[in-house]
């Protein structure tokens, strides 16, 4: 013998559909205090794990806060130290040459603001070189994902978070 829906399945479902689709659609917390035992860092210093798509922003010994990000896509990764030495602001972008020779048609200079300006509120520029920054994304589902020339992306109130905690020279150590 089979069931006949009524109103009330029809309404059930509906409500689980649409509960299903408001959990998809809210913005993923991406930050979270964690423990992190590797000494070897010091307050201050953010810790890449492109592997594990995070980055640890140390900030007390044992301490960590942890972010969600995305980084550079097959090909596009780096490891390495480099040091803080930019700060801006929903900053203009001038797309690198790598990615001028990809996508040629992308302007020399696209201005703050602009939706398709992909650095978000905030820049956390890494050099020597200023090829790589941390810094906010138009694309916010691109975070947690390989997406970029070697990047690392953050949801743009991650990296207003990170901005405001981090100092001009400190350590950003990118690993595996």
């Amino acid at each position: 013998m089979t069931r006949r829906q009524g109103p009330i399945d029809f309404i059930l479902a509906a409500g689980f559909s649409l509960l299903l689709m408001l959990l998809a659609l809210r913005p993923v917390q991406a930050r979270e205090v964690v423990e992190f035992p590797d000494h070897r860092y010091q307050p201050g210093t953010i810790v890449i794990r492109t592997a594990e798509r995070k980055l640890y922003f140390i900030a007390a010994p044992g301490q960590a806060l942890r972010y969600t990000i995305a980084v550079g896509k097959a090909g596009k990764q780096w490891r390495g130290v480099k040091y803080i030495e930019e700060l801006a602001i929903e900053p203009s972008w001038s797309p690198p040459a790598s990615v001028k020779r990809d996508n040629p048609s992308i302007p020399d200079i696209i201005p703050s603001g602009a939706p398709n300006n992909p650095m978000g509120a905030r820049v956390i520029g890494l050099g020597p070189g200023g090829e790589y920054a941390i810094h906010g994304t138009n694309n916010p589902r691109s975070v947690g994902t390989a997406a970029s020339y070697g990047c690392f992306r953050m949801h743009n109130r991650d990296v207003i978070d990170l901005y405001a905690r981090v100092r001009m020279g400190a350590p950003v150590v990118v690993m595996p």
